[in-house]
């Protein structure tokens, strides 16, 4: 039997934080499936690696997703290139950890701006082709969207208010055609998810999660659900599939993580003093080291 074209197949998709994880992952899928791809990055090297070991189309681009005008004349390049593209996924994003009353301002700023703001601008950047297109536009949230958790502060404040802009967003042009879908996805096989477990307090209460919820999953698994979510216009996408429950629960959950933090708060403080992890993983490295401005805090 014939194997189905993809519903992707021919089409222009972008893709931010594609150097590497998450991003690059999908890329690779989304090539396989027949797209043209477009990767954006803050590491232009990485990201001229990715694209030359792709099977298929694609290009790269560095460009900081907070930069609106560096994304314009990104995207003016990719039209030329590709034709205007009917797929975007935002899933550019930092973090870092850490008790909120000794955090980097500049830092905890900058992980906001990237995951929040960023999104934002991704959207609004292609939002006009989307239209044109009838296109769809994925923003990748986290279980941190659902509920918060303590020592990442700006990390669950920026991915709350991803998903409350992609609901926004989604509401004000359903009428138009144009589909947009929330991820909420777990713990990933990231280097930042890795990095995370290198400190202790981050680790030990990742550790204390019930046992499906601190399960790890791997990149491949999740990059190829979230593709197909992309080829049937979801609204929304849960990885784990039983995170969709969280949402039923989600009133519950601030004093079941504050009873518990309260308990074994002190405990890890015992053990190893709570410090700033600053911008975890490779990606959050390369961009620390980009030397972004930022106001002062």
């Amino acid at each position: 039997m014939p194997v189905a074209r993809s519903p992707l197949h021919g089409r222009t998709a972008v893709v931010t934080g594609a150097a590497r994880g998450l991003g690059e992952a999908m890329a690779r899928e989304l090539c396989l499936r027949g797209a043209r791809v477009a990767l954006l990055g803050r590491e232009e090297r990485t990201l001229a690696q990715v694209r030359d070991s792709l099977q298929g189309v694609s290009a790269c681009w560095e460009a900081d997703v907070t930069d609106e005008r560096r994304m314009a004349r990104v995207a003016d390049e990719i039209r030329a290139r590709f034709g205007p593209p009917s797929v975007v996924i935002a899933n550019a994003g930092v973090a870092e950890g850490g008790p909120f009353a000794e955090a980097d301002l500049a830092v905890w700023r900058r992980v906001v701006e990237v995951n929040l703001i960023g999104s934002a601008v991704t959207a609004r950047t292609f939002l006009a082709d989307l239209l044109d297109t009838r296109g769809y536009f994925l923003q990748v949230a986290s279980l941190a969207s659902i509920g918060a958790a303590p020592m990442m502060s700006a990390y669950c404040a920026s991915k709350a208010g991803v998903e409350s802009f992609a609901h926004a967003l989604q509401a004000e042009v359903a009428h138009q055609r144009v589909g947009v879908g929330i991820a909420y996805i777990n713990w990933t096989d990231t280097d930042m998810v890795r990095d995370a477990d290198a400190h202790a307090v981050l680790r030990e209460l990742r550790g204390h999660m019930p046992r499906p919820a601190r399960k790890v999953y791997p990149v491949p698994y999740v990059a190829g659900r979230l593709v197909t979510a992309v080829e049937r216009r979801r609204p929304s996408v849960y990885l784990p599939r039983w995170l969709r429950y969280a949402q039923l629960v989600r009133a519950a959950m601030p004093p079941v993580v504050t009873r518990l933090s309260r308990r074994e708060l002190p405990r890890l403080a015992a053990d190893e003093p709570f410090t700033a992890t600053g911008l975890l993983g490779a990606g959050g490295r390369a961009d620390q080291a980009a030397g972004v401005d930022t106001p002062p805090g």
